[in-house]
């Protein structure tokens, strides 16, 4: 299971270790490298950018933000954010891997009853997108480090 931790990061499955906000690309890198191929990819404003599928979903990484003119913004160095997506872009059935948050699986239960559960925004830097049909599941959530 992936465990998000707003204001920490994200632990995830198999004991890999935790991603922990203000690391360093390679770290986060190594990290998820136990667990799946990882990928370059790009996030506009983002220093540096990885993703890497495990058991149907998708983890984006990315971190070292610049600002608006190019230049690093230093009050966000290292592991900035994350994203989870499920690889099924309209899900109608919980995740083969648990996405928890306070010990809910955000993909394993239908958004209706997680948002009710959670909120539609529980914690600041965690944000869940709205649900439309015929997706009953949340596809993604998003985690940062705010």
């Amino acid at each position: 299971m992936f465990e998000l931790s707003p204001g920490t990061g994200l632990a995830l499955p198999q004991d890999a270790g935790v991603l922990r906000f203000g690391m360093s690309e390679r770290e986060c890198q190594w990290a998820v490298a136990t667990l799946a191929d990882v990928r370059e990819t790009w996030i506009c404003q983002a220093g540096w950018a990885f993703s890497a599928c495990y058991e149907g979903v998708e983890l984006v990484l990315w971190g070292d933000s610049m600002d608006r003119l190019g230049r690093a913004d230093h009050d966000r160095h290292g592991f900035a954010a994350v994203e989870l997506r499920r690889c099924e872009p309209r899900p109608t059935r919980p995740s083969a891997v648990a996405v928890v948050l306070d010990d809910i699986d955000l993909f394993g239960y239908p958004a209706a009853e997680v948002t009710a559960v959670v909120g539609p925004n529980p914690h600041p830097g965690l944000r869940l997108p709205p649900v439309r049909p015929p997706s009953r599941y949340l596809p993604v959530v998003w985690l940062s480090a705010v």
